[in-house]
């Protein structure tokens, strides 16, 4: 397997070996507004870079001169506006409360007037608000932090906003919730652009999860277990390493030595969700990785990861991601093996 660092592209040359890549490149355009967070506008560097040469990032501003940040500093960029009509991708970090309003700047107007017709938009964060200022979110789903929803919702009330989830996917226009979701979607657009396999190979390389369960409703304001108490996270990783048996709440509460309430109860405050539930993602996502690896049947697939019957897997693998077993495992076993 070829390793990488974190934002480091391998020669493309290299990657032949993984059977699937025909050697085009993709680019990737950030704009970095006034206000920039630095930390959100790295994400694309980091990710899209550590994709085995599939991507050519380039970061540009509305003027091609230094934007301030969010933090004490300003930031130089190698490109101004123009580069944003080639782009494939285009990415647009947060940028500070303060610049955040229901009119853009014509600088910014003109910018986002630039991109291809065909390019997709993804925001981090409040780059969300950018794009619903310029009406490209009008009548669309979409999401964000979740501390700014209300206020999302009173600017741009002709926007579906969804802040339970870490990211939107509406085709052309993908939108994301707050910092760390940044790496949730442009992860999301790697598997979609070029499957799991190289997906999990650049989430290890960034050491971060390939994807992350749950939505927002995880960090809404949750609360924190006395660093004295017991935590669920033993059994987590405990019924982990079990999924192909008939885990009960019962046996996951004893495993902690908790009461079946206490347990649920901080269970739900840790986590954001109760522990069937929670049963039923990791089932789904072990599920997912044997029918993009492994030629198991349906059937097997189901009673490795505890499910009791293929039918019971097509149910909660449809309820999950909208496909069946079949259709999924031919989506990416025929990336694999093209």
């Amino acid at each position: 397997m070829l390793q990488t660092s974190c934002g480091e592209r391998p020669d493309p040359t290299e990657t032949s070996r993984h059977g699937e890549y025909d050697g085009s490149v993709e680019r990737v355009v950030v704009l970095a507004l006034d206000g920039v967070y630095p930390f959100e506008l790295g994400i694309p560097n980091r990710v899209f870079g550590s994709a085995e040469g599939r991507y050519e990032i380039l970061t540009c501003t509305v003027d091609g001169r230094p934007v301030r940040s969010s933090s004490d500093f300003s930031i130089t960029v190698e490109h101004g506006p123009e580069v944003l009509s080639t782009a494939d991708t285009v990415v647009i970090p947060p940028f500070a409360l303060s610049q955040i309003s229901a009119d853009l700047p014509e600088a910014v107007t003109a910018a986002l007037r630039a991109i291809r017709p065909d390019a997709r938009i993804v925001s981090i964060c409040t780059g969300a608000f950018a794009l619903a200022a310029a009406g490209m979110l009008a009548g669309r789903r979409a999401t964000t932090h979740w501390q700014l929803a209300p206020l999302f919702r009173k600017m741009f009330p002709d926007v579906d906003l969804d802040a339970d989830v870490l990211f939107v996917d509406e085709d052309s226009l993908l939108t994301s919730a707050g910092a760390a979701s940044g790496v949730d979607v442009c992860l999301h657009l790697v598997r979609k652009d070029h499957g799991s396999e190289l997906a999990n190979r650049v989430a290890r390389s960034c050491v971060v999860p390939p994807w992350r369960d749950g939505g927002q409703a995880q960090y809404i304001e949750q609360p924190v277990p006395e660093p004295s108490t017991a935590g669920t996270a033993a059994t987590r990783q405990w019924a982990l390493e079990r999924l192909g048996e008939p885990l009960t709440l019962a046996d996951l509460a004893a495993h902690a030595r908790m009461s079946l309430r206490t347990f649920a109860r901080r269970f739900n405050d840790e986590v954001g969700m109760s522990p069937g539930r929670w049963l039923i993602q990791q089932r789904v996502v072990r599920a997912r990785q044997l029918l993009e690896a492994s030629d198991l049947p349906v059937d097997q697939v189901a009673g490795e990861v505890g499910f009791a019957t293929g039918t019971s897997l097509r149910q909660h693998l449809h309820a999950a991601i909208g496909v069946s077993p079949q259709a999924y495992r031919r989506t990416f076993q025929a990336a694999r093996q093209s």
